[in-house]
This record gives structure tokens, C-alpha cells and sequence, in this order.
């Protein structure tokens, strides 16, 4: 008798077993999430390496005026990015997807990422306001106080939404009716 399929678990393999090897087509259909997540991803990659050149004594040097503004849309972006990640999208995966549920890795990423945004978006407000002189060395070291841990975060979660891991906790049938 064969092996029932395992529908929950998405390629319904048993431990130590190898799943089969994925069709281009099914390849796609697993990875689209992590595809889609990247690109948002790269968005702030870009912005960050950005803002960190701007903030290097030898780097192309931002008017103050833009380096504020840039730095101040960078992190209502991601607040805005992560926001909808919580609200809409971490608690369907988190259903199949340990990796999503609330103790775990990368909301805890999202609560130090966020703690350092509040920093810099308070000190780019008081140089937007003019309370305070702009200093390039000091939004440098609101950035690096939470950047090892963005920067975690961002491969991280593009790997966990990737095609080898969903296909651990969904079917094929399922991926079309998740966000994003």
C-alpha cells in the first residue's frame, strides 16, 4: 500500500525522507512570496547603503535637507512594510509557520528594528524642525545601532518565505490564497 499524503505538510515526505524535486511551475508557485518579499526588500537595502554613503566622511554627500527627508521616508516606509507583515500576513503563515508565530525570531527582529527606527525617525524630526544641527556621525550610529539586525532580518525572512521551506506547510493548491 502506498503512503498517504500528508496534505498539512505540502509535499507530504516523512522525516528523513528527501522530497521530490519541485517542477519549474511548482518551483514558482512555492516561491512567489519570498520573490515578491525581496523585491520589497531591496527597496531598503538601496535606501539604507543610501543613507549610510551619505553619512560616510568620504560618501557623496546629501544636502542636509534630503539626507533628513530620505531618512525620515526610509523609516516610515518600513514601519508601514512591517505594519502590514503583522497585520495581515504573519498571522495566516504563522497558522502552518512556526517561524511567524509572535515569540519567535522574526517578530523579535521587528521589535529591536523598530526600537532603533524610533531613534533615528525622532532625531531626523528634531533636524527636520530645526531643534537640532544635522550630524552625519550621529544618524551613522542610529543606523548601525539596529543594522546588523535589519539586514538579518531582511535575508532571513526571504529565505524562511522561499520555495524549500513553504512547500514543508503548504500545497501547491493553497499558495495562491495567501497575502501578498
Amino acid at each position: 500500500m502506498g503512503k498517504k499524503r500528508n496534505e498539512s505538510a505540502g509535499n507530504g515526505t516523512g522525516e528523513g525522507e528527501s522530497p521530490s524535486p519541485l517542477s519549474m511551475k511548482d518551483f514558482q508557485v512555492y516561491n512567489r512570496l519570498s520573490v515578491q518579499m525581496d523585491q520589497f526588500h531591496n527597496h531598503f537595502r538601496l535606501v539604507w547603503n543610501d543613507l549610510q554613503n551619505a553619512c560616510a566622511p568620504t560618501g557623496k554627500q546629501k544636502h542636509p535637507r534630503q539626507l533628513i527627508l530620505t531618512g525620515l521616508a526610509f523609516c516610515s516606509q518600513l514601519d508601514f512594510h512591517h505594519s502590514i507583515e503583522e497585520q495581515h500576513i504573519f498571522p495566516v503563515l504563522a497558522k502552518k509557520m512556526p517561524e511567524f508565530r509572535k515569540e519567535l525570531d522574526l517578530l523579535q527582529q521587528h521589535k529591536k528594528i523598530h526600537a532603533g527606527l524610533a531613534e533615528l525617525e525622532r532625531y531626523l524630526e528634531d533636524c527636520r524642525m530645526g531643534d537640532v544641527e544635522l550630524d552625519r556621525a550621529e544618524v551613522k550610529r542610529l543606523m548601525d545601532a539596529f543594522g546588523d539586525v535589519l539586514w538579518k532580518h531582511l535575508d532571513e525572512e526571504v529565505e524562511t518565505l522561499g520555495a524549500r521551506n513553504m512547500r514543508r506547510y503548504w500545497t501547491v493548491r493553497e499558495m495562491p490564497g495567501l497575502p501578498m
